[in-house]
């Protein structure tokens, strides 16, 4: 009897911590515009369901990402940013590389300390070789595909079958984005009660190819085709959101899950396609059009509902909170670039960075620096007026220095970088610092 009452004094605690714990889940949608859903001033497409959740927490007006897919991926599953690991552009098919195998993933982070972990969606990191594939890098389940721009009916790339169930082929029928909800659900449905759960669903929705069964595009037969079909991917994303949200309930998780929700760039065909209202450009650009997120994140009674919260943020810093939050070891080999942001969102704390780092897709060619509303863009100077096409390469080009007020000028419509000469070299010398030792890209062994 003594020897049961010890064992079970040893299990209580390790009970209780579990269940204090968050569970966690985190939505990404692909290559959505910062302006398309609701929340963030979308007024043509309906996401009742994203809406309803962003006002139920805190809207992350200024969280920023990478500009194209693979290099944001990577910062938010490792808290580092891509001159640290490397990963500046997409992993494309048939690339012998990948997010390196010395960094330590978030999935692996909360393993450690008892949580469930699972990635329903597209992960785009790498998988030439079957170390690089989720369920080697810390996920316990692994359902979806591995690259971007996959059929949504055929789950093809290339004419090649893209679809995986913990890393091994798997051929089903059905729209991509219904699918990813439906295992999502699964997955919460079946979650053990004494362990917490760390969803990832990197959706698919709404990268191109644009394909949506026709009832989605019923609602919107007012709008141009290009915006049709988008809105009609979208909406379908957001009812499969609805449908995540709907399981958790059911389960009895959803007073103690923490949602997190973003974009992983800038929406794509920006005021055609996607909407980045009112900011310039799109993605695969340093403009805030290709590398702001539409964001928010969610908790009943832990984050105060119905705030914004203006911070400079970025995806970086997920990976140092959640493992605060959680209890999971900080300790590590490799630096973090990330900072812990929960007092920002939970107590109107400002943004624990002085500088964010913003890196364009080709290694250090191009890169900008936020520094509080300041924001300085160094990328080559654009072909001169009648220049031969291939006349000289991009890399070969004087960098030109741009400087915007983002207080003033979200759109970045005025360059004062000649009125504040000053200015920009004190942010140029501190660009330079955080360049001075980024590790080249894999990409270039291709």
């Amino acid at each position: 009897m003594k020897s049961l009452l010890c064992l079970l004094a040893l299990w209580l605690p390790v009970v209780s911590l579990a269940a204090s714990r968050p569970n966690i889940v985190y939505l990404l949608i692909d290559d959505m515009g910062y302006a398309d859903c609701g929340f963030n001033g979308g007024r043509d497409i309906r996401t009742p369901q994203l809406d309803r959740l962003a006002r139920a927490g805190a809207v992350l007006t200024s969280l920023y990402g990478q500009p194209v897919c693979s290099p944001t991926r990577s910062a938010l599953l490792t808290g580092r940013y891509p001159t640290h690991t490397g990963v500046y552009t997409i992993v494309r098919p048939g690339a012998r590389w990948g997010l390196p195998l010395a960094e330590r993933l978030l999935p692996q982070a909360l393993r450690e300390v008892g949580y469930t972990t699972a990635i329903c969606g597209k992960w785009h990191l790498g998988e030439f070789e079957k170390a690089y594939q989720p369920t080697q890098r810390g996920f316990d389940h692994q359902y979806g595909h591995f690259f971007g721009a996959i059929d949504y009916f055929e789950h093809e790339r290339d004419r090649k079958p893209d679809w995986y169930r913990n890393d091994q082929p798997l051929k089903e029928e059905g729209y991509t984005t219904h699918l990813i909800a439906r295992e999502a659900c699964r997955l919460i449905q079946e979650q053990p009660a004494d362990k917490p759960l760390f969803l990832y669903v990197p959706f698919n929705g709404v990268h191109a190819p644009y394909q949506v069964p026709p009832a989605y595009l019923e609602p919107y037969q007012s709008l141009p085709p290009a915006r049709r079909t988008l809105a009609g991917m979208l909406a379908a994303v957001d009812e499969a959101v609805g449908q995540i949200v709907a399981a958790l309930k059911a389960k009895g998780l959803d007073q103690n899950t923490l949602i997190l929700f973003s974009s992983d760039n800038g929406g794509v065909d920006p005021k055609r396609v996607t909407f980045n209202t009112p900011l310039r450009a799109g993605k695969g650009t340093l403009y805030e059009g290709g590398v702001r997120l539409a964001a928010f994140a969610t908790w009943p009674g832990r984050i105060p509902a119905g705030i914004r919260v203006d911070q400079p943020l970025h995806v970086i810093d997920w990976y140092p909170t959640l493992l605060k939050l959680t209890g999971a070891p900080t300790e590590q080999s490799l630096a973090l670039d990330g900072r812990d942001i929960w007092p920002v969102l939970t107590a109107g704390a400002d943004s624990p960075h002085e500088a964010l780092l913003l890196c364009g897709t080709r290694g250090t060619e191009s890169a900008a620096l936020r520094m509080g509303s300041w924001k300085l863009i160094v990328q080559p100077a654009a072909p001169e007026e009648g220049e031969p096409k291939g006349a000289r390469k991009r890399a070969d080009r004087e960098k030109r220095a741009e400087l915007y007020d983002l207080a003033n000028d979200i759109g970045e419509q005025h360059d004062l970088a000649a009125a504040h000469p000053e200015r920009v070299l004190a942010m140029r010398t501190r660009l330079d610092a955080f360049l001075a030792h980024a590790v080249p890209s894999p990409a270039g062994k291709d």
